[in-house]
């Protein structure tokens, strides 16, 4: 077939005595840094890090905005990547580090990488841009934040990462987040240290990221909850210092710049791709893990780069996240069935979900009377305005997907 290898695979697959065939072709080793901390960097293999670098390492012109206390630029694993960046806080240029979180974030999402000395990183031919949003104690405001989202978009930023708690939350790190998007950026935010559930619906002008640890378990201490999106490794994770050397740092901080680093990748890998479609392929291609589908504690899953680059390059077709349709199952434990009750109580309910509750509404009559938004679910009733005779109590359940769950009728005589 002069040489044509595709031809003669295909003639042989005709052979009714073959069974297959192929070209046995040479495939070098997925790519390993020579970085002196890789081999400590449990973090880069989990997320399938060496497979998305065997297909990009990062484009410079997919810029990583660092949303922070600012970056020590002249880093040896940082300097030669750093573009020019704004001191929200006051207002200038200096985007110095004033305390080393902004410094260790940069690292984790896009170290220099493969230069034979200090850490590697997700996207690591990926530019870094450093806005500072903090005051001098370290603490940053939503408005600093949404500021520096503006800036960083007008300037050129792809994505950009705040690693700081219940900045997702806020409406008017919201608004940022939307001029971000407009201008065909992605923003990254760390869901919080707190160990606590977050009952707040989704914010989807951002990815919130949770913590996973070595074994792919949610730490006790990193926030989950409705607003949960994706969750990446984020305990004992290798970085650049404010003192010019590496450190080890643990907590969602850890976790989001990781993600963004993974963003940056898809981006490099396919340039056309827009925010809203990075999102679902960073969804689609992660590692689901804890409940089926999405949940309160992964989001979709742990991120995985080796997977999103190769969707993005359209080697793996993404398929859509399965649904969560399972709806909530609740009971009403007080008051019990046929109590007598002539004064305002309090309905308690216990609701439970595979994603987790966000409402509990309380119907007496058939008629929506009053909800709940947190828990313990309990509902005020004040029966003493209720004319007398009997009445029907009923409780529903939602959850952060719309499904409704609802309880047995309990009755009650006024």
């Amino acid at each position: 077939h002069d040489g044509d290898a595709g031809a003669v695979v295909r003639s042989l697959c005709d052979e009714e005595c073959v069974a297959f065939a192929e070209e046995d072709r040479l495939v070098a080793p997925a790519a390993i840094p020579n970085d002196y901390y890789y081999a400590y960097e449990w973090h880069l293999p989990k997320i399938g890090a060496p497979a998305a670098w065997d297909r990009t390492t990062g484009d410079p012109d997919v810029v990583i905005a660092i949303l922070d206390t600012g970056v020590r630029g002249d880093h040896e694993d940082l300097s030669l990547k750093m573009v020019p960046g704004w001191n929200v806080y006051d207002d200038n240029a200096d985007t110095a580090d004033i305390n080393g979180h902004g410094t260790a974030v940069a690292g984790q999402a896009a170290a220099i990488t493969n230069n034979g000395v200090g850490v590697a990183a997700p996207a690591w031919g990926c530019s870094i841009m450093p806005i500072r949003i903090s005051d001098l104690n370290s603490y940053a405001s939503f408005s600093a934040m949404a500021q520096g989202l503006v800036w960083a978009a007008d300037h050129g930023a792809r994505v950009a990462n705040i690693s700081y708690a219940s900045s997702g939350d806020s409406v008017t790190v919201a608004a940022g987040a939307t001029y971000f998007r407009d201008a065909g950026g992605l923003v990254t935010t760390a869901a919080g240290n707190y160990g606590d559930f977050d009952p707040n619906p989704d914010n989807p002008t951002v990815l919130n990221i949770s913590a996973t640890d070595n074994n792919d378990l949610v730490p006790y201490w990193s926030s989950v909850g409705n607003d949960i999106d994706l969750s990446a490794p984020g305990v004992g994770i290798l970085s650049t210092s404010i003192s010019g050397g590496y450190l080890s740092g643990t907590g969602t901080s850890a976790s989001a710049p990781i993600v963004a680093g993974v963003a940056a990748l898809v981006m490099s890998a396919n340039p056309s791709l827009g925010p809203q479609a990075v999102e679902d392929i960073l969804a689609r291609s992660a590692d689901d893990l804890g409940l089926a589908g999405w949940d309160s504690s992964y989001g979709w899953g742990r991120v995985n780069a080796g997977r999103a680059v190769a969707m993005a390059m359209g080697d793996e077709p993404p398929s859509p996240p399965t649904p969560d349709t399972e709806p909530p199952t609740i009971v009403i434990t007080y008051p019990a069935e046929g109590a007598t009750v002539s004064r305002p109580i309090g309905v308690r309910v216990t609701a439970s979900d595979n994603a987790g509750v966000v409402r509990v509404d309380l119907y007496v009559d058939g008629a929506f009377y009053k909800s709940a938004s947190s828990s313990p679910w309990t509902i005020s009733w004040n029966a003493r305005k209720a004319a007398s005779g009997a009445h029907s109590l009923v409780c529903r359940a939602s959850d952060a997907a719309g499904n409704v769950g609802e309880s047995a009728a309990v009755g009650v005589v006024r």
